[in-house]
């Protein structure tokens, strides 16, 4: 949406991010992490290239990401919880720096062999304070939508 703050984890070589710009303007920034230095700067190249300057690229681990809490508007992962060794660190993380009632969109391959399945995605979410709220499925795989919950029950 206009103006919002978005995190992707797990950037790559910024296939999604530079198309999600777009989906921010005006005034609006994604902000996008990932654990190797050649992909941040291969997305780096590419965003400088097309002349992209609300973009924010960084190395990170997506079970520390360097940003306060309640930071962003919405987050998402696609295809790269399963590349995470904590995946239950890496939600927890992606809850921390979402605002109340930000929305994290995770999103898996069917086919993958390290395909996280939507029940196990849905299981760490709760519990680490995340609320399923929507799931979309194609051919390829799914998407799934998360919201942040406060209060009785949730974790901070």
């Amino acid at each position: 949406m206009p103006g919002e703050r978005i995190l992707e984890v797990g950037v790559g070589t910024g296939y999604y991010a530079l198309k999600a710009v777009e989906w921010v303007k005006p005034g609006g920034t994604i902000h996008a992490v990932d654990i190797q230095q050649q992909m941040v700067d291969h997305a780096a190249r590419r965003a400088h290239e097309l002349a992209i300057n609300n973009i924010e690229l960084r190395v990170a681990d997506a079970c520390a990401p360097p940003y306060p809490d309640n930071h962003f508007d919405c987050a998402y992962l696609v295809t790269v919880l399963d590349e995470i060794p904590d995946q239950d660190a890496a939600l927890r993380e992606v809850r921390r720096v979402l605002r109340p009632g930000g929305r994290l969109v995770v999103g898996e391959l069917i086919g993958d062999p390290h395909m996280v399945g939507f029940g196990t995605l849905c299981k760490r979410a709760e519990t680490v304070g995340l609320c399923y709220g929507l799931r979309l499925d194609g051919w390829l795989g799914y998407l799934a939508r998360f919201v942040k919950i406060t209060g009785v029950g949730a974790t901070p």
